[in-house]
């Protein structure tokens, strides 16, 4: 663990009142946990509609975006 990882997570349980900083590292592994499985349900649905349109179709979005991303700060 990198020390300005620790130093942050033992600030953060100190303004929680916790001694140490396990109940918010604990937290913060069951978030990430949660988004992994959030992530996974995801990728399988992309993966589902692989194909749903066409090459013409996928190159003009990709041009429209490119162009809506030029005004983009």
């Amino acid at each position: 663990m990198k020390p300005e990882h620790r130093a942050a997570l033992i600030s953060l349980a100190a303004k929680r009142g916790e001694k140490g900083f396990s109940g918010v590292l604990a937290e913060a592994i069951d978030t990430y946990l949660e988004g992994e499985d959030e992530r996974e349900k995801r990728k399988k649905i992309l993966l589902s509609l692989a194909g749903s349109i066409t090459r013409k179709e996928g190159e003009r979005m990709r041009r429209a975006v490119a162009e809506i991303r030029k005004t983009w700060r």
